[in-house]
């Protein structure tokens, strides 16, 4: 896994016993500007598929305060945020749903990668 040192901290803030927790304390380091422009990283806005049903959706990854289903704005604690976080284009995961079904998500595009000025963002590889 690799992740930023800002965004580090403040997801161990709030992952407490989640399963991103798990995937952070395996966590590399590693400065901004040295994640590739497609893995998916905090504020990304990027378009996965469904490729269970071949559904598409455009996603941005947030934290959870900023979530807002109606805008897409996922949060990383959702169960398809933590899925995403991390991939790069092309790449998939199987994404356990309630009820024994399973899910796999592809990553078809990242669209944005919104670093904020003096604030590094964060990648992982999955939870």
């Amino acid at each position: 896994m690799v992740v930023s040192l800002s965004d580090y901290v403040r997801l161990r803030e709030l992952v407490e016993d989640h399963a991103l927790a798990e995937e952070l304390e395996r966590a590399i380091v590693i400065p901004s500007d040295r994640i590739p422009k497609d893995v998916v990283t905090m504020n990304s806005r990027l378009i996965y598929s469904d490729e269970s049903t071949g559904m598409t959706r455009e996603v941005e990854l947030v934290y959870p305060d900023e979530a807002d289903h109606v805008t897409g704005r996922v949060s990383v604690l959702a169960p398809v945020g933590c899925a995403l976080l991390g991939l790069s284009v092309g790449q998939s995961i199987d994404w356990d749903l309630q009820g024994g079904k399973v899910h796999r998500l592809r990553v078809e595009r990242v669209l944005s990668q919104s670093l904020h000025s003096g604030t590094e963002s964060a990648a992982v590889e999955t939870c």
